[in-house]
């Protein structure tokens, strides 16, 4: 066999991996089965993936079709990279898709249609160099890999992952799914290392201790037969090229310039009569030929000859590299032409490739990558009139904010702003500055955002720019919707409309109609017609921003309403919307309202988790970042936990940037429930007077009844309007009967409860303490015991000790509700049974699939019988 350009020993090559290679050998047959798999392989920089991965390829090749495809370890890497590594080993429709710039969906539909063609094992290496859109189209992959019937091999590098990366996210996402699974490689033992130096004279114990069992370390050491063990593994890497031929040493930093690989007839255009070195360079093992294109065998070595080269043979490599592709002809790979091109220092050419490769990126859905490539432009834009700066300003900006890098966009902006200023481009200001309105509203800032829309139509007043004023319009409309001013948004979004209808503007269009329609969604539970029109619209035309857009208002409305069923069917929808077309600041959004959601139907586990899935994966939204924590700190108060403290010292600093009333109105309310539930009141009244103040002022508000009804808890007694309305408003005026009803439609068990321990009914309290219990809701259920015992009333006992020490810790009534699961009942025959409301049911066996940790009903049975928690019938 011969992977890397010569002989090896696969024995040696893959001492201690035998349990790998089963694993791999176990998600194969799965695939041959008809059940697909996806497995990670990882480990750090020379641990032995590749030769882990090509050692299995090698022996599965007489059956499967092997297709491999890697990232680019280029600082920004071209979008779909191995995809299109792929598409040229293939005839299929994958090639004309990614030549046609295809977005990630389409991308993923051409791998799904070329994995059904034949059985095959798909290879993606080195995905920690992974652009946005491969990760979408591996994300999307892994969520749908059992339909298929192949194996698909993921190779990163997991010592390189910060807790921030990408990466980490989709592999977060996607290892607890079915059919994903995970091979880590660990380093070689002292044994192996020992018997892989055997022969040789070196010292075993030295070369373990120096290499820590990392096989590439180990295999460089020992192949440049030193007595004296280099002490770097650049020194072992330089050493082996220095007994090299000129020529050879010249392809070999001729290739290190142009990662990952490079293509043999570019190769010889580059290097001239030097590309004779090339055989030797592949026999002594530094290089390996692959499809026609060179690369090194590791990246370790790649970089440890880069390192060495000065800046002057740099350039040199550079300018031959972009005068070869151009001699060519090959002038569609944008990210390695703006690369070398920039290295070139060549202005003219970075100006021509990179904002094509930016626009080539955003369409894929690679945003960091596309407002990368425009950052690259920008460098070399020195000589570009100001209204073209800020032209790339703008859409760079567009590229950041996507992307959830909102400080960066609304600093992009403000340059734009300024260049067209300075310009005396009108409209280019006017535009700019209705762009910024968005951002700046997305941060909590509104004042700014009304300052800024303001300007924007001052600015127009009297122009025919029908257009711009469109876009002015319907920034104004978006600000009227965040005061709660129905009419006014009305007006400003029918201009918009209008203007931009005239002027064939259809994004700015849509975008105002979903405004419009979603304030109407807002006042009528029912009015939800309107921006189902809008999303159809937003779908129509190809805008995934307004689709995301629409999706969140419509989960918002039904959440506002009430209407659960509808809230989590837009939820999923629309997190995997987001998903598929990388938009990360509208699943953040999403996020934000999930958290909340699963807190309000008593999924408190659920809500943690996805509150810290949200605080991991923000980068500048506040806003989620701000409900996660919130939902964090109220999680912990209800269940009696200690520790609120921090979770809300930093939801406050995030509200305190902030001029947005509701954000700070939100944190107001909980700092007062959460002060009841910990018994200290002090210090509460003044930190929610100013926002009960500004609710009770708005002529729209969300907050003002539950606010002042925590006021009350802590013993504040306000003035309020006669008219003060909803379920909050309801226990203010001592009608827990109504409320708790309310609360109990709205699918708000806590709520609910809290409203019964207001009762002076022993039965009602009853109710009350066994809804706490189901929750885990430690402090209200023993403010409702005490009130049962004032009452005289007796106090049923918690679970019983058999119960408590169960390792689910499940409720009696969890405990008999599993029995009847078990027994094939549905919720509503269990709920008959019981004489109890099917949502009652509902809440009990999401409690039961929680404790549990299992996905399904059946899963859950399973578990409880290997536990010995329920009895067969």
């Amino acid at each position: 066999m011969s992977v890397i350009g010569r002989p090896l020993a696969p024995q040696a090559q893959l001492l201690e991996r035998a349990d790998e290679l089963a694993a791999l050998n176990g998600a194969l047959s799965e695939a041959r089965s008809g059940v697909g798999r996806l497995v990670f392989v990882t480990g750090e920089a020379g641990i032995g993936k590749t030769s882990l991965v090509r050692a299995f390829t090698a022996k599965a090749r007489h059956s499967h079709r092997v297709l491999e495809g890697a990232c680019d370890p280029l600082f920004t890497p071209r979008p779909l990279g191995p995809f299109a590594d792929i598409a040229s080993q293939t005839n299929g429709s994958l090639g004309g898709l990614l030549e046609g710039n295809a977005g990630s969906r389409e991308v993923f539909e051409g791998v799904r249609d070329e994995l059904a063609s034949a059985r095959t094992i798909l290879v993606l290496e080195d995905l920690h160099w992974a652009d946005e859109a491969t990760l979408d189209v591996l994300r999307t992959l892994g969520r749908r890999i059992e339909a298929t019937s192949s194996l698909v091999l993921c190779t990163y590098r997991d010592d390189q992952l910060g807790r921030t990366h990408p990466l980490r996210t989709v592999v977060g996402e996607l290892g607890p799914l079915p059919g994903i699974e995970s091979v880590r490689l660990g380093p070689l033992s002292a044994g192996a290392v020992a018997e892989l130096s055997a022969g040789s004279n070196l010292d075993a114990d030295e070369l373990y201790r120096r290499t820590s069992g990392n096989p590439f370390y180990v295999r460089e050491l020992l192949e440049a037969g030193a007595v004296d063990v280099p002490g770097t593994i650049r020194d072992v890497v330089l050493g082996r090229v220095a007994r090299l031929s000129q020529a050879a040493a010249d392809v070999i930093e001729t290739v290190a310039i142009a990662p990952p690989m490079v293509h043999i007839e570019l190769l010889e255009r580059t290097c001239g009569d030097s590309v004779a070195g090339l055989d030797d360079c592949i026999t002594a093992g530094v290089l390996q030929a692959i499809n026609g294109s060179v690369s090194f065998r590791h990246e370790l070595a790649r970089i440890a000859i880069e390192e060495t080269l000065g800046p002057n043979r740099r350039l040199d490599l550079h300018r031959r590299f972009l005068a070869a592709l151009a001699d060519l002809g090959d002038t569609r790979d944008f990210t390695r032409l703006a690369h070398h091109a920039e290295a070139a220092a060549d202005k003219e050419a970075v100006l021509r490739y990179a904002p094509a490769a930016a626009e080539e990126a955003h369409t894929a859905g690679a945003y960091r990558e596309a407002a990368a490539q425009y950052a690259r432009a920008l460098r070399f834009a020195d000589s570009m009139t100001a209204r073209e700066r800020a032209e790339l300003l703008e859409r760079q900006s567009d590229s950041y904010y996507l992307t959830d890098y909102q400080v960066a966009a609304i600093d992009a902006l403000r340059q734009a702003i300024d260049l067209y200023r300075s310009a005396g481009d009108t409209s280019g200001e006017a535009r700019a500055l209705s762009g910024l309105v968005t951002h700046l509203a997305c941060r909590g800032f509104l004042t700014e955002a009304e300052d800024a829309a303001a300007e924007a139509i001052a600015i127009l007043e009297g122009r025919p720019d029908g257009a711009v004023l469109a876009e002015a319009s319907n920034a104004m409309a978006l600000l009227c919707a965040y005061r709660g001013d129905a009419a006014a948004v009305d007006a400003w979004g029918g201009q918009a409309v209008e203007l931009a209808t005239q002027s064939g503007d259809v994004e700015t269009r849509i975008d105002a109609l979903i405004t419009r329609t979603t304030v109407e969604l807002f006042g009528d539970a029912g009015a939800h017609e309107g921006l189902d029109r809008s999303l159809a619209l937003a779908r129509q035309h190809g805008a995934p921003n307004l689709v995301a857009r629409a999706m969140h208002n419509l989960a918002l409305g039904a959440l506002v309403h009430g209407s659960h069923e509808a809230a989590a069917q837009w939820l999923e929808a629309g997190l995997a919307y987001c998903d598929e077309n990388e938009l990360d600041l509208w699943r953040l959004a999403l996020l934000s309202l999930r958290v909340r959601f699963e807190l309000d139907e008593g999924r408190w586990s659920d809500a943690a988790s996805t509150a810290q899935v949200i605080v991991a994966e923000t980068r500048d939204s506040p806003e989620p970042g701000l409900h996660a924590r919130l939902v964090l700190a109220l999680v912990r108060a209800r269940r009696g936990d200690p520790d609120t403290g921090p979770q809300l010292a930093e939801a406050t600093a995030i509200a305190r940037t902030a001029t947005d009333p509701g954000w700070s109105a939100a944190l107001a309310c909980v700092v007062a429930e959460v002060a009841w539930l910990e018994q200290r009141t002090n210090g509460v009244a003044d930190a929610t007077q100013s926002s009960l103040e500004r609710e009770l002022a708005s002529r729209s508000s969300w907050w003002a009844g539950e606010l002042a009804y925590w006021r009350h808890k802590n013993g504040i007694v306000d003035e309020l309007p006669a008219d003060l309305g909803g379920s909050w408003a309801l226990q203010l005026a001592g009608d827990w009967r109504a409320a708790a009803s309310a609360w109990e439609t709205g699918g708000r068990p806590y709520e609910q409860a809290l409203a019964l321990s207001e009762s002076d009914d022993a039965p009602s309290l009853r109710h009350a303490l066994e809804l706490c219990r189901d929750l885990g809701a430690r402090p209200l259920e023993a403010v409702v015991a005490r009130r049962l015992r004032e009452l005289g009333a007796s106090v049923p006992r918690g679970p019983r000790q058999t119960t408590r020490s169960n390792p689910a810790n499940l409720t009696v009534r969890e405990l008999e509700v599993l029995q009847l699961i078990a027994e094939g009942l549905r919720n509503a025959e269990i709920a008959e049974r019981l004489v109890v409301s099917q949502r009652t049911i509902d809440h009990h066996v999401s409690a039961i699939l929680r404790k549990l940790s299992a996905k399904t009903r059946g899963e859950a049975v399973a578990v409880a019988h290997r536990a010995d928690l329920i009895q067969d019938r």
